[in-house]
């Protein structure tokens, strides 16, 4: 996903300290003003986190799991506040809101239930001789969140750290940073001191951390930044985990109802103003049914348009970086059939627009956009709408509508990302794992994997020595 520069100042009554200035993306007023961590700040995080990982290493699994309970608990006690928070700094209704906090309630109790049993591996050797493996918390984890679904992907990387016996430092985007504090308020009185931090700030504050000596580094956001975090993990021998950018294409194969795939895709790219890690990003369609298709996805864009569902963007930084990529299209020859222009009147609002006539020499095919656009693509055959959906330089997600086994199949087997998704452009099993490839990061960031990603694993060989192996044989 896409971040920009954010908004700061220096306090005049904090002796020159940086603030982050968070206006409301309806009206464009200014909500408040957060402080920036100053690096002395972040270091006696640090000294804090480190001091307090023996023993939180040395807790039993189970009672970890309580704890985190515990802080699933408080979350949910405090769900309706938070949500009225996330609306005031990013945009996103309550009522969404309210559901990104009830996945992050319904995460961190996953993760309470999957840390105690979370197992190692056996193998044995000769008879009197065995391998296992003993999984232990990494160290010290610093965990860099966005602000699209903060409290939901925030809670995902929350709870499988803790639970495994990391401390954490937490720094939430910079776009919710109110937010983030009183996210850090609810969780953190449910672990002992030291466990559990949280730290505002900008990419400046994210880059401290990741080029300070911490154990694991887990980041969602943009590649660039992304990119920028793996190389400081490789200087400073830290286990970086990403899911990064994406560009996820639709592809929409002849046999499918027009009318249904256009609903499909609507929600893929409408859904929080397009504002969605796996969001529908490109689409190719069959010239069978692109006619009847591109007609009923631009209703389902007008439909929105008319009825002010289309929540508006984060910031105005956000939409200027979305118009950038629809001009660019409209310039080489692409047509908007509904939206497409920046309305008139305050906030970061921008509406649900459909681009026809798209060709994969525009950034609007080819870059994570971030905003509520579809761009459309018509293809002469399922294989063409396969080769370009397996181009370019991200690998997240990709999603095909088809009732053919055989082109579902070549799908699954070609498209180079870490999810597949057939016919249902959102969902997926409670639990599921995703690991993102190319510029779309590194390592599993959801599921049961997540434990193994926060563990490093210990090998033990246990042999007989040679006494008691003389005395077995003697018996």
């Amino acid at each position: 996903m896409p971040t920009t520069a954010i908004e700061t100042t220096t306090s005049p009554e904090s002796a020159g300290e940086a603030v982050i200035t968070i206006r409301n993306p309806r009206s464009g007023d200014v909500l408040w003003t957060v402080p920036e961590a100053a690096p002395e700040a972040v270091a006696r995080s640090l000294e804090v986190a480190r001091g307090a990982a023996e023993q939180w290493a040395s807790t039993p699994p189970a009672d970890r799991g309580a704890a985190l309970r515990s802080a699933a608990r408080a979350l949910d006690a405090a769900a309706q506040e938070l949500a009225e928070l996330n609306a005031s700094e990013t945009g996103r209704p309550v009522e969404e809101s309210l559901a990104g906090i009830g996945a992050g309630v319904s995460t961190l109790e996953q993760y309470a239930e999957l840390g105690p049993v979370h197992r190692g591996l056996s193998l044995r050797g000769n008879r009197l001789a065995s391998d296992y493996t003993v999984a232990e918390p990494r160290g010290v984890a610093a965990l860099l969140t966005p602000w699209n679904d903060p409290v939901a992907v925030a809670c995902g990387l929350i709870g499988a750290a803790l639970v495994t016996g990391n401390t954490v430092i937490h720094k939430p985007s910079e776009r919710c940073p109110r937010l983030g504090e009183a996210l850090g308020e609810v969780l953190a009185p449910a672990f002992p001191a030291g466990v559990f931090q949280t730290l505002s700030g900008g990419a400046g504050v994210g880059a401290l951390l990741a080029q300070s000596e911490v154990d694991v580094i887990a980041h969602v956001g943009s590649s660039a930044a992304g990119a920028r975090i793996a190389r400081a993990g490789a200087l400073t021998g830290a286990h970086v985990i990403r899911e990064n950018g994406g560009n996820d294409p639709l592809l929409v194969d002849r046999d499918v109802d027009p009318v249904w795939a256009a609903e499909q895709a609507a929600i893929g790219a409408f859904s929080n103003s397009g504002q969605v890690c796996v969001a529908v990003e490109r689409i190719y369609v069959h010239e069978a049914i692109a006619k009847e298709f591109c007609a009923a996805l631009e209703a389902e864009a007008a439909l929105r348009n008319g009825n002010g569902t289309v929540a508006p963007l984060v910031d105005l930084r956000m939409r200027d970086a979305v118009h950038a990529h629809v001009t660019d299209a409209l310039k080489q020859g692409a047509h908007a059939v509904e939206g497409g222009a920046l309305p008139d009147g305050p906030g970061s609002f921008y509406p649900a627009t459909v681009l026809l006539g798209c060709t994969d020499r525009m950034d609007v095919m080819t870059e994570e956009t971030f905003g509520p656009v579809a761009p459309v693509q018509v293809v002469k055959s399922f294989d063409d709408g396969l080769r370009l959906a397996c181009s370019g330089k991200y690998g997240l997600a990709a999603t095909v509508l088809s009732g053919n086994i055989a082109h579902i199949q070549q799908a699954v087997a070609a498209l180079p990302v870490g999810t597949v998704k057939i016919n249902e452009v959102f969902g997926g099993a409670p639990g599921g794992a995703a690991q993102p490839r190319g510029e779309s990061g590194a390592g599993f960031g959801y599921g049961p994997e997540l434990l193994d990603e926060f563990s490093r694993v210990k090998v033990v060989h246990i042999a007989a020595p040679p006494a008691a192996a003389e005395e077995q044989d003697q018996a």
